[in-house]
């Protein structure tokens, strides 16, 4: 007699969900997304020639970011409470409207206001459509999913400037945002077929005093590490009381937390090892991630002499290792049940790659370049897949939304204050290094552009000068990946499950 199916692949066999139309929706819709965090950059010198508005230029990235930041655990806690189907249509709805403004702009206060509405819907993409592979995909099964999401996430990083740039030259800036919308619609399609809804309809008490608080936190912190050491000085009493606003949102956070009867974020989920410890190594390689991708391309354009096309495309190699290791890692997971070696081998790669990069100059060459980010990809691909898929198989099915929402905002942070200390770093160094021409070279949002018009001589200087300025910050990035490396080794392995969290409770 045949033996039967096991039960977990009877069970997936019966869900109601077009899987193949779900996954290429929600890969489609966070490509969207984290293209429009990247996308804009390139365009930047375009659209204040046409719009005009340059001292509100950094807001017209700050305020995608800002939105997306604030908005992150609040999906996640309505889609566990409302279903995720019905918020998925609320933030697609929010980001196609926004980018349909912003191509409509007619003036940066418009441009700035439309994008934070578009961030108000790709801060929902972000959680939603890794919570919503939970709905469908079994723990064990979704590891291999998560690879090819943080695949996008990667190939986004260095496409979002290239793609800009094509715009630019080749169209209007205007594109730049009317593209997601039918690429947007066709997502919706392929998501309202394949991904059945609930049919549950439940009454719940939306903790929006929490929401609130956390709110006010978390949009003091970014707008501190964004306007910080650019807009206002870092002494300055701007930047000093968004800190102590964010400090004192995240203690009323705390506060209303622990008496609140359905709250953004349970604070007993932190007694838990696994969303304890994914938490923080979300925080950790969020700055490791962000402070890389924000800091080669500089080198490159302006040590090295790349335009900034170029510069993207050197940047392949490290995407390229992303790509295959992460997809390593997934069926690694799949047939073993088994995570916590990856995020050890991976952040012990990253240490190597931080130290080998400290060491790169003016003469060092491509190949030599490549590799090295190369080996950084392949390290950061090792951790990616886990860090979703441990805290999913960990918590309880009915938490699942908010402790994904917890990764992506701790991950965010982690980003947002990694950057601002290595520009600190950079931008001292760099003032050491250049001494009495310190004042020849523009701020280090407009470098590249200012240090083209140098003489020869004393670009030459200049690019020496940031290649050694750079140093200290890949040093830090791979002090950062040892710390990791403690906290990956303290995670516990919790076997994957073969059901999702759906049918096992």
């Amino acid at each position: 007699m045949p033996s039967s199916p096991p039960a977990a692949t009877q069970a997936e066999a019966a869900s109601p969900h077009n899987l193949p139309l779900v996954i290429g929706s929600i890969a489609i819709l966070l490509l969207l997304a984290s293209l429009d965090q990247t996308i804009v950059s390139t365009a930047l010198p375009t659209i204040v020639a046409d719009l005009g508005g340059l001292e509100h230029l950094s807001w017209v990235v700050t305020a995608y970011i800002l939105t997306s930041t604030i908005v992150a655990p609040l999906y996640g806690k309505l889609g566990d409470l409302y279903g995720r189907r019905n918020m998925v249509f609320l933030s697609i709805g929010l980001f196609l409207a926004g980018s349909a403004l912003c191509g409509l702009a007619l003036d940066m206060t418009f441009l700035i206001l439309a994008r934070a509405l578009q961030g108000l819907g790709g801060g929902g993409i972000f959680v939603l459509a890794l919570s919503v592979i939970g709905d469908v995909v079994s723990p064990r099964e979704r590891a291999k999913f998560q690879g090819v999401f943080a695949g996008v996430f990667s190939i986004s990083s260095v496409a979002g400037p290239l793609i800009g740039g094509w715009f630019v030259d080749f169209a209007s800036w205007h594109w730049i945002f009317y593209v997601n919308i039918p690429f947007g619609l066709l997502a919706v399609a392929g998501f309202t077929i394949g991904f059945a809804p609930r049919g549950i309809r439940v009454t719940h008490r939306v903790d929006w005093e929490g929401a609130a608080a956390l709110s006010v936190a978390l949009a003091s912190l970014t707008l501190a590490t964004s306007l910080g050491g650019t807009v206002f000085a870092w002494a300055s009493l701007p930047t000093l009381g968004l800190f102590a606003l964010a400090l004192a949102g995240g203690a009323a956070f705390l506060r209303i937390e622990s008496r609140a009867a359905e709250p953004i974020l349970p604070l007993p989920l932190f007694r838990d090892n696994v969303f304890r410890n994914t938490s923080i190594l979300s925080f950790l390689v969020g700055a490791i991630m962000l402070g890389n991708v924000t800091f080669l391309p500089l080198f490159l354009q302006v040590a090295k002499g790349l335009t900034p096309t170029q510069s993207g495309l050197m940047l392949l190699p490290m995407t390229a290792g992303v790509l295959i290791s992460s997809n390593l890692a997934g069926f690694y997971m799949s047939r073993s049940g088994r995570y916590r070696i990856l995020p050890v081998i991976g952040l012990a790669v990253v240490t190597a790659g931080g130290l080998l990069l400290g060491l790169i100059d003016q003469d060092t060459g491509f190949v030599h370049f490549g590799l090295v980010i190369l080996a950084l990809g392949l390290g950061m691909g090792c951790i990616f897949p886990v860090l979703t898929t441990a805290v999913q198989n960990a918590v309880p099915y009915r938490l699942l939304g908010t402790a994904t929402a917890a990764g992506v905002m701790f991950r965010q942070i982690g980003g947002s204050l990694g950057v601002a200390v290595f520009g600190s770093v950079f931008a001292v160094r760099l003032a050491a290094q250049l001494g009495e021409h310190a004042g020849t070279v523009s701020p280090m949002g407009e470098l590249g552009a200012s240090a083209a018009a140098l003489d020869p001589a004393l670009r030459e200087m200049v690019g020496a000068a940031i290649a050694h300025a750079l140093s200290p910050i890949y040093w830090i990035t791979a002090s950062i990946a040892v710390i990791g490396i403690v906290f990956a080794r303290l995670l516990a392995e919790v076997p994957l499950r073969e059901t999702t969290g759906a049918m096992s409770e």
